[in-house]
């Protein structure tokens, strides 16, 4: 925890360490993951469009393949836009942690390592995410726009691969919240307790 920026800041904190009762990070975070993964699924469904039209005739669904494209972009767009907001959240409330310092994770991390990596990793997956996105902006507009398959596999399988990254990369952030408590309102009133006896 950082006290001359909570002076400087005038922020009177909460029991969660935060000066709002819910962290704003990791709803932002759920965001950006559901829009992301909600993108590149689309996008496989498109690539896919010519194996499962069938299923969508027999359910009786009016499907097209450009439709499921439209929906891949749309929310690539939104997934990088609030990516700059959920990575905004998460350094403001990692100024504000307060973490243990005789601790480490299932992965054998100690909170500032854990904190480090989570940090630069939020950093590197928001370039990442743009630069998806300007990737698949030039094969909508530009590259494949006449095309009905409007992306390359090459992308599909870097939208995978990111899925893995994000894996990683949440899983070290739920270490900060579950195993080291940071920002969480139940193991930060447990922690006072345990001082103040």
């Amino acid at each position: 925890m950082n006290p001359q920026l909570i002076e400087q800041l005038r922020l009177r904190l909460g029991a969660n360490g935060l000066p709002y009762e819910i962290p704003i990070h990791p709803q932002l975070v759920h965001l950006t993951l559901g829009l992301f993964i909600i993108a590149i699924i689309f996008d496989i469904g498109g690539v896919l469009f010519s194996l499962e039209k069938p299923i969508f005739k027999f359910l009786g669904l009016a499907a097209t393949r450009s439709s499921f494209f439209d929906v891949g972009w749309y929310n690539l767009i939104a997934a990088a836009a609030i990516t700059f907001f959920t990575v905004a959240a998460g350094f403001f409330e990692l100024l504000l942690a307060n973490p243990p310092v005789d601790q480490k994770s299932a992965w054998g991390l100690n909170p500032g390592w854990t904190m480090l990596l989570h940090g630069l990793g939020g950093v590197l997956l928001l370039g990442i995410i743009v630069a998806m996105s300007v990737w698949r902006g030039l094969q909508r507009y530009r590259w494949r726009k006449d095309d009905s398959r409007q992306v390359q596999w090459s992308y599909l399988l870097a939208g995978i691969a990111i899925l893995g990254i994000l894996f990683v990369h949440g899983t070290l952030g739920a270490h900060l919240g579950e195993e080291f408590g940071i920002h969480v309102t139940a193991a930060n009133t447990i922690s006072k307790n345990v001082d103040n006896k």
